[in-house]
């Protein structure tokens, strides 16, 4: 016989910020970075997922994110938060005006 002892879990509280604390984070963002946090913060997405995001996976009308190959490597919708929309949109006229001239260049 082992007289052994069981570990004990640790107890632990996550660490949540308030909405002033979240808010106040993501004023001192600006650019892509923050476009980034707020999607994160937002619509749920983990960190790899928010870079792996791609335009075909983005639907503003229906305002859903599909998540491919997420943790566990499965597919998942998620919401795509009010509030993002119009930093997304003017994201995506900024990178599309400078693919156009990238490729007018050559």
């Amino acid at each position: 016989m082992i007289d052994a002892i069981r570990a004990r879990k640790p107890k632990h509280l996550p660490v949540v910020l308030t909405v002033e604390e979240t808010l106040l984070v993501l004023s001192q963002l600006s650019g892509v970075k923050q476009l980034m946090a707020r999607l994160l913060y937002g619509s749920g997405l983990r960190l790899m997922e928010c870079h792996r995001l791609r335009v075909k996976d983005i639907d503003i009308s229906a305002k859903q994110i599909i998540v491919r190959n997420g943790k566990g490597f499965k597919d998942r919708v998620t919401v795509l938060a009010e509030s993002v929309i119009p930093l997304l949109e003017e994201h995506l006229i900024r990178v599309k005006a400078l693919h156009k001239d990238f490729l007018n260049s050559q």
